[in-house]
């Protein structure tokens, strides 16, 4: 007689507790109580006639049987994600890309300029994944991807786009004020402003480093402003009465336009490595959808930088 088996969201359960040997933190991951996982694991192994871990005051281990159906299990939720995904993919056709990127790059860059990408390709929808989570081509209803890293992702193919040059910048008010800024040192007292962040372990450039590498070696950053979004910081500089530590490339039609000034020909980057690339599954070379994408991306950054490297700088 055929044995009834689990259900999907019971094996997830097991997946997560086997993967984690953890009942806390699997239920955190699946937004369960320990006790909630504890009873479905109990569950699944009366139903079973099975015992899967074995439990003591302090920890839980899988036992053999518990082994052997992690494996099953694994595999057979990785498959049915990937059939998922495949399915979501076939379901939208042709006339949808999807696209996953970071909040950062699609506020300050990719959004102001759809309307020019939907004007190219009128009879392609742009559908935006706006996350800082690494997608997965064959798991995830995904097409193409904007990340930023080293570029180098298994089974993928990826254009470099631009590093990840940061500047400090101002308004034209703050100038036409009266301020003086002719060297760094003149920055000190200002209300200074840049993202608070990490990227594989890397702090993100911030005013500290930017003074150390202009040779200002009395710089006390504990008055600096730090947000966790670099459209925070262009917001601050954009009220006049802030100097901000942004992002070149996503700020370079403000700069050109005069709504932004860059201060100073200084400027940092995360690691030479590290800067914002296009990413697509290597199989999916002949997606006419994707090669649409591309090469207007590619046509946007060769625009960008006709704007050269250091538009409407003030160091005087």
């Amino acid at each position: 007689m055929r044995r009834l088996m689990p259900g999907t969201r019971a094996l997830r359960t097991f997946e997560a507790a086997a993967r984690h040997l953890n009942f806390t933190r699997a239920g955190s991951e699946l937004g369960l109580t320990p006790a909630a996982v504890s009873y479905q694991i109990k569950e699944i192994e009366d139903q079973l006639g099975l015992v899967l871990f074995s439990r003591t005051s302090r920890s839980i281990q899988l036992t053999p049987a518990g082994t052997v159906l992690l494996d099953a299990v694994s595999d057979a939720l990785d498959g049915l994600q990937r059939a998922v995904g495949r399915a979501h993919r076939m379901a939208r056709g042709t006339a949808q890309l999807r696209v996953t990127l970071g909040a950062r790059f699609a506020t300050n860059w990719l959004l102001p300029r759809l309307p020019s990408f939907q004007a190219a390709n009128p009879g392609l929808d742009l559908s935006l994944d706006i996350t800082d989570t690494l997608r997965d081509f064959d798991t995830d209803d995904i097409d193409i991807a904007i990340r930023f890293g080293a570029g180098a992702y298994p089974n993928t193919q990826s254009d470099r786009l631009f590093d990840s040059v940061v500047v400090p910048v101002c308004s034209p008010a703050l100038l036409a004020a009266g301020l003086s800024l002719k060297t760094p040192q003149d920055l000190i007292g200002q209300t200074l402003c840049h993202v608070d962040c990490k990227v594989d372990g890397k702090t993100w450039p911030n005013w500290a480093m930017w003074m150390a590498a202009a040779g200002v070696t009395d710089f006390d950053d504990s008055r600096c402003v730090a947000f966790a979004d670099s459209s925070h910081v262009v917001q601050a500089v954009y009220d006049g009465d802030a100097v901000g530590l942004v992002e070149l490339p996503m700020i370079a039609r403000e700069l050109a336009q005069g709504r932004l000034v860059r201060l100073f020909d200084l400027s940092l980057n995360l690691a030479p490595e590290y800067a914002y690339h296009l990413v697509h599954a290597a199989d999916s070379n002949h997606d006419p959808r994707i090669a649409a994408f591309r090469a207007w991306m590619l046509a946007e950054i060769n625009a960008l930088n006709q704007y050269g490297p250091t538009p409407n700088t003030r160091s005087d």
